[in-house]
């Protein structure tokens, strides 16, 4: 086991006119399940491959250990890497396709045998040890290329979006086998996922990137309570907060013809603008006698729950289809009716207020 440090490590390809990882510092625990998570583009599966070797790191350096890794070769880096596609060797049994990588490293028959016999018994692959991938299922194959990576007892194991392939329950009880496979054998690892809900249940901590930018990391409840800025606060959350642009007025900010209570010392922090965006969660919303004026469009029983989908009232049919949707979560046994008009207030305390000029978070 042991940490992982990127350290102003940058990756530019040949003909690009701005890094795709661009001083992406940040350290990785011994033990830790780090999450990288972002929308496609944003440099993280590039972070992971620049750890792993496969791509190069233009500036800065990345440490394994005590070790400096920026110019190693993948096989000298001591890592073990799970891919979405699972890269099993269609010809060969499970289980000698997860002792390969051992017999390629000279490990004897015996103590590859009963590496291979232990890590199957983790995954629960005992009785499919003689078959072939292809008699196997996409949630076998994952648990296959992860036995592949656990045999070889490396210092860190590298999964970039290892369950994309799966439906969406398998996904579900994939993901948690995962991390509970991690916290037993507890060796770093670093996860990429573009899927937010991935991130939030699996990550000890989790790094948000946005464009090559290393935007926020920290523990999954404080980017979802804190987020640093506007894009994490849209990123992070299902269904995600609505963000909602309002006139600075005395006391608040006016939505419509509602006036948000804002604190006065988060008003002071705005010299120039005069414009704020208010973050507020579906569930901190509260249909009341007197707030934001919603004209409902849509509404979703889920059973526990329900969802209100609309837009500000009074807005005319083309102002709608711009409009900025709102989201409320309500309880689902007396929701409103689609296309009556709610009013939503929320608690100050708990709502978020962010720099529309910056982008950057306002409140504490």
């Amino acid at each position: 086991m042991a940490t992982v440090s990127f350290l102003d490590a940058t990756r530019v390809y040949p003909g690009a006119d701005h890094p795709a990882v661009d001083k992406l510092n940040l350290e990785i625990g011994d033990g830790e399940f780090m999450v990288l998570v972002g929308p496609s583009g944003c440099g993280k599966s590039t972070s992971l491959r620049m750890l792993a070797g496969l791509e190069e790191v233009n500036a800065g350096k990345i440490t394994i250990g005590d070790r400096d890794v920026t110019d190693l070769p993948p096989k000298d880096r001591d890592i073990a890497m799970v891919f979405q596609n699972y890269a099993l060797y269609p010809h060969m049994t499970v289980a000698d396709n997860m002792g390969f990588a051992l017999k390629m490293a000279g490990v004897p028959k015996a103590e590859r045998d009963q590496r291979v016999l232990e890590a199957a018994h983790l995954l629960g692959l005992e009785t499919f040890l003689a078959r072939k991938p292809k008699a196997l299922s996409g949630g076998q194959r994952q648990r296959v290329a992860m036995g592949r990576a656990i045999v070889r007892q490396p210092q860190v194991f590298l999964m970039d979006e290892p369950l994309s392939n799966l439906d969406a329950k398998l996904r579900v009880s994939t993901r948690t086998q995962i991390a509970a496979l991690q916290t037993r054998l507890g060796v770093t690892t670093v996860y990429v996922t573009h899927d937010q809900v991935e991130a939030m249940t699996m990550g000890d901590r989790v790094a948000v990137m946005k464009d090559g930018l290393l935007q926020q990391v920290d523990n999954p409840l404080t980017l979802y309570d804190k987020p640093a800025n506007l894009f994490v606060a849209g990123f992070i959350g299902s269904p995600a907060m609505n963000l909602i642009t309002g006139e600075i007025v005395e006391g608040g900010v006016k939505v419509g013809d509602y006036v948000v209570p804002v604190a006065r010392d988060i008003l002071s922090k705005v010299t120039d603008e005069k414009t704020l965006v208010l973050g507020i969660r579906p569930e901190n919303f509260k249909i009341a006698t007197d707030g934001i004026a919603v004209d409902i469009d849509v509404v979703e029983e889920l059973g526990a729950d329900g969802y209100l989908y609309g837009t500000l009232a009074g807005l005319d049919e083309d102002e709608k289809l711009n409009a900025t949707q709102i989201v409320a979560r309500v309880s689902a046994r007396t929701p409103p009716q689609r296309g009556t008009t709610v009013k939503l207030t929320t608690d100050p305390a708990i709502m978020h207020v962010f720099s529309e000029k910056t982008q950057e978070r306002l409140s504490d």
